[in-house]
């Protein structure tokens, strides 16, 4: 990690080199504004310099795509002329100091996003991590990251409808919150993040400037020390109630047609949104910061160029329609001042008080300098894999209750039932009653969206490629069994330093893993985030390797929605896929024996796009009644999950369940395996489900029956587990909430 600098009487996170290039391309020293700029354009946070070659080897087009990575949010096609917007941020160094207001201003940031695009926000997602319950540390964190999303999003009116929560020693210090909105906009109706015609003017709207923020991507840039706390005052203070009045003007202003481009001010504030804009539309821009309405007195040129102040956005009027764009803000009662223009110099001008304080083409900020990183595997894997394998436990019941109580197969319901996800009257699948959220699309008869994010911390640790790739089909395999078709993702990359080349090899095999099975599955990747340095210079622990997948899916008849929970005594229960002896990474591993290695599950994409096709068909042929897929403790799990949710009993024997390979019972029971579903028929149903899966390729089996008031679990003869259902609800249903009320 780069130590700080001092350059034009600024303390800076530049490499030597950086500096070097930066006076080579200005031809000259730098202003101090322009250092300042500099610095912080070509942070890790807001450039990719490590990360942007890299992610190259990901889809990114698609015949539903409509706008791809590099704007400020992704957007897709789903038919009668609107498209969904969506993306995912992280916030993680900012909740790692201030959980509360950190979570808080990630989401007030990434409802920004999707709101620039022209979209309106209908939903937003969370994908966390943090260290073990057992550590007061952890459940502070836990507590008020959870808050602060929950006041944020209650308050301005969008509905938390899906995320995940993992818990893992690696996450003690550097918890990761990854946050996620999705938005619908007309297809015509989308605003680019772009400045494209000389003579616009540029109109600052929203919350005042002040200094909170200020080197927010920085402090985001690097790892967590023992000097971190002095860095609180770059963590943003977000304000709910105002941003619920910005989205409503800024729709409007949208309205008018005046609006040509549209930037949210988040990391890098006005240098980055101004520098961005037009170096990507090819026009030059000056700035008047007098202009700007701020909270605080004396704030000098260097602070409101680079304040991450929350609630502001830069919108690029025609000037024809200035007063009609201004008095919606009017009536709104909405702060705005114009601060600039966009002219055809290709200079970036920031002007105070009629004084130059910096001149530069946009493009040195905007087109950082790329950083090639040495990549390594790491020595740690070796001893890692090679585990012996454990006895076989004698009590299997016992094992399995122990899983559902443990919390990261428990219930969350501590977590969403803090969030307002029925506001917007959209929900029609609610968090805990499905793979995935479903929310309907008022503006298109009988239509519906499915989202759900995923990743596994612990499998993509012991084998990043694998593992990630694992993360999109299990992300794909959630909105699938829903009813959905999976169009588009996005996701959010949690990594530790950069610098150290086993890192970077960890990052590289990441992306290589998701593109193959984003490759395999035809679904396109529209946006993303890489967030590196999470680690800390005290214990030198980086969190495991976690990239969050939101998958997006399209539902075409709200008839094809489809639930987990078993429906009726005399359905029969059907296993799909195969199960292979992979428990490395596993629940069970680590939860019944304190294993952290063995050989974790492996992806075969084209057996994953085959099983994904058949599910889909089931569903759309009303073929089934219900629909889970395998994955956190394996195969017994999901079907004593599916029992829970149905409140009723199962008799179902694995020996039947299709395997590949010689497969132990703890194998069979517990294995992480990619690519499986249980689903269930009405009586004499499966017969036509064989047929179909045999046309499909795709290896199925009939386990047993629903009924009865146990989770009844037999191999051949021999009965493995038989919990009461109430037995299991009760130990499932309350771990989180003993931890965290207790």
């Amino acid at each position: 990690m780069a130590r700080a600098s001092i350059v034009s009487e600024v303390e800076v996170e530049l490499t030597p080199e950086e500096v070097k290039l930066a006076k080579q391309l200005l031809g000259r020293e730098p202003t101090p504004v322009e250092i300042g700029m500099i610095d912080v354009m070509w942070s890790e946070h807001c450039s990719y310099k490590s990360s942007k070659s890299v992610l190259k080897m990901l889809p990114t087009t698609g015949k539903r795509v409509l706008i791809g990575p590099g704007q400020d949010a992704g957007a897709v096609d789903v038919g009668n002329g609107y498209a969904i917007v969506f993306k995912i941020e992280s916030h993680n160094h900012p909740s790692a100091i201030d959980p509360y207001n950190g979570a808080g201003t990630g989401i007030g940031g990434i409802i920004r996003d999707v709101l620039c695009m022209g979209a309106r926000p209908i939903a937003l997602l969370d994908a966390l991590r943090f260290g073990p319950l057992s550590s007061p540390h952890s459940r502070w964190l836990f507590r008020y990251v959870v808050k602060g999303i929950a006041d944020y999003g209650n308050r301005v009116g969008i509905p938390t409808l899906a995320g995940e929560v993992q818990f893992d020693e690696s996450f003690e210090i550097n918890c990761l919150v990854n946050v996620c909105c999705v938005g619908i906009a007309k297809r015509n109706g989308l605003v680019p993040s772009r400045m494209e015609r000389p003579g616009d003017v540029l109109v600052l709207v929203g919350g005042s400037t002040g200094r909170d923020g200020i080197h927010g991507v920085t402090f985001a840039s690097r790892t967590l020390s023992i000097r971190s706390e002095e860095d609180r005052p770059a963590v943003q203070i977000g304000d709910p109630f105002l941003k619920k009045i910005v989205i409503e003007a800024t729709l409007e202003a949208i309205k008018t047609g005046y609006i040509h481009g549209l930037k949210d001010l988040g990391g890098g504030g006005l240098a980055c949104a101004s520098s961005e804009m037009a170096a990507w539309g090819g026009t030059g821009v000056e700035i008047w910061l007098e202009r700007i309405h701020t909270r605080e007195e004396g704030m000098d040129p260097f602070e409101l160029v680079l304040s991450e102040s929350q609630e502001r956005m830069l919108f690029v009027v025609d000037p024809a329609g200035l007063d009609e764009v201004t008095r919606v803000f009017e009536k709104y009662d909405l702060a705005y001042a114009i601060v600039g223009k966009v002219t055809d110099t290709g200079k970036l001008v920031v002007r105070y008080r009629g004084e130059v304080v910096a001149e530069l083409d946009p493009r040195i900020l905007a087109e950082a300098p790329i950083t090639r990183r040495k990549a390594r595997k790491p020595r740690y894997l070796k001893g890692l894999l090679d585990v012996r394998k454990p006895p076989v436990p004698r009590n299997l019941d016992e094992v399995l209750v122990k899983l559902l109580a443990s919390p990261n197969i428990a219930s969350k319901e501590w977590v969403y039932r803090q969030y307002d996800h029925e506001v917007g009257v959209r929900t029609v699948l609610k968090p805990g009653d499905a793979d995935a959220a479903v929310l309907r699309l008022l503006e298109v008869p009988n239509k519906a969206i499915a989202i759900k994010v995923d990743a596994n911390s612990r499998h993509a640790y012991l084998d990043p490629y694998h593992g990630h790739a694992g993360a999109v089909a299990e992300a794909a395999q959630n909105v699938v069994a829903v009813g959905a078709e999976p169009i588009a993702m996005v996701n959010g990359c949690n990594f530790g330093n950069p610098e150290k080349p086993e890192v970077f090899w960890q990052f590289r095999e990441a992306v290589r893993g998701m593109a193959d099975m984003c490759r395999a599955l035809g679904i396109p990747c529209v946006g993303g985030n890489v967030s590196f340095y999470n680690e800390d210079e005290r214990t030198r622990k980086a969190v495991k390797p976690t990239t969050m997948v939101v998958m997006l899916g399209l539902i075409e008849d709200l008839s094809w929605i489809t639930t987990m929970a078993l429906k009726s005594a005399g359905d029969e229960i059907m296993a799909v896929g195969e199960t292979k002896a992979e428990l490395g990474g596993s629940e069970y591993y680590h939860e019944i024996y304190g294993i952290k290695g063995g050989e974790p599950p492996k992806v075969s994409p084209a057996d994953i796009k085959k099983t994904l096709e058949f599910v889909l068909e089931t569903i759309r042929s009303r073929l089934i009644t219900a629909a889970h897929d395998c994955s956190k403790g394996g195969l017994a799990v999901a079907l004593a999950l599916m029992a829970i949710k149905g409140g009723v009993g199962l008799e179902a024997d694995l020996a039947k369940a299709p395997r590949s390979g010689r497969v132990r019972l703890d194998e069979l029971m517990f294995s992480e395996s990619y690519g499986r579903f249980v689903i269930t028929c009405r009586s004499g149903g499966s017969g036509k489900l064989i047929r179909l899966a045999r046309k499909h390729g795709v290896p199925i089996a009939r386990l047993g029956e629903v009924g009865g008031d146990r989770i009844v679990l037999c191999y051949k003869s021999k009965q493995l587990a038989a919990p009461l259902v109430s037995e299991a609800v009760e130990v499932w249903s309350k771990p989180i909430e003993r931890w965290m009320e207790g």
